[in-house]
């Protein structure tokens, strides 16, 4: 497997597991990740989904031997980028927060997976950057719309536009990443952050991510409105809805599936 995943204590893990290609995105990843989101989707009994690269590095991006061929015919290119499109949109999409766990190396399609996240630690001794335009290619990953989202305008634009590469310290100075931290403690870091999640409700998670997602791009009085109807039909919809509220008004720890 081009993705090796299991689960542990409520927890996913995906790694990238190419290291001989510095976890370089080949049809086998795509295939591999395609078929592995509906999966953690609809696993219950997952609270949140890790991801990391094999060996030292996190990813560059694209396959070599992908892109020679892609340069060649334009129409497997745009096939490519839809479906890796696609992936990103899932990982988004998901019930329940997902992590990137950048060990080392992060670049091009690497950073753009990072990015798809809803949370990154990175080591501190990990290089992340869009590199990109040193190749005379235009991102074609979603460098251009959401690096801009996660950490500005200006920002975004001198990482995308120069290709210059930054540390992990300065990846979690300017919001790339929640927190930087020594290669040697990110599992550990990682396992911490996880850990939040274990004992939250999985439908909750789900509905929040959902909230934020959905008003990410609106005007504010709009975005407001889209957290009052996920809200309602939280309620409505969701038998475990009001269990943290009983729970507190009885004095007890609250049960979720």
């Amino acid at each position: 497997m081009s993705v090796e995943y299991e689960v542990r204590d409520r927890v996913g893990y995906a790694t990238l597991n190419r290291p001989h290609a510095l976890n370089a995105i080949d049809e086998g990843v795509l295939g591999d990740l395609a078929a592995l989101l509906p999966q953690v989707a609809d696993d219950q009994g997952v609270k949140a989904l890790v991801f990391s690269g094999a060996g030292e590095v996190f990813s560059v991006g694209l396959d070599l031997g992908l892109l020679e061929k892609a340069f060649a015919d334009t129409t497997y290119f745009r096939d490519v980028l839809e479906r890796l499109k696609r992936i990103l949109l899932d990982i988004e999409a998901l019930p329940v927060p997902a992590i990137a766990a950048i060990n080392g190396l992060a670049r091009a399609g690497g950073l753009e997976l990072a990015l798809a996240c809803d949370l990154v630690l990175i080591a501190d001794e990990a290089r992340v950057g869009d590199t990109h335009l040193a190749y005379g290619i235009v991102p074609g990953g979603g460098a251009t719309q959401r690096l801009p989202r996660a950490i500005g305008r200006q920002r975004a634009r001198d990482l995308i536009l120069t290709g210059r590469w930054i540390m992990g310290p300065e990846a979690a100075e300017i919001g790339l990443a929640l927190k930087s931290v020594p290669r040697a403690s990110l599992e550990a870091a990682v396992e911490e952050l996880a850990g939040r999640f274990r004992g939250l409700s999985r439908a909750c998670l789900g509905a929040t991510k959902a909230a934020i997602v959905a008003g990410a791009a609106l005007p504010l009085d709009e975005a407001l409105d889209v957290e009052i109807d996920h809200f309602i039909r939280y309620l409505d919809t969701e038998p475990t809805a009001r269990e943290g509220f009983n729970a507190s008004l009885e004095r007890r720890d609250p049960v979720w599936p």
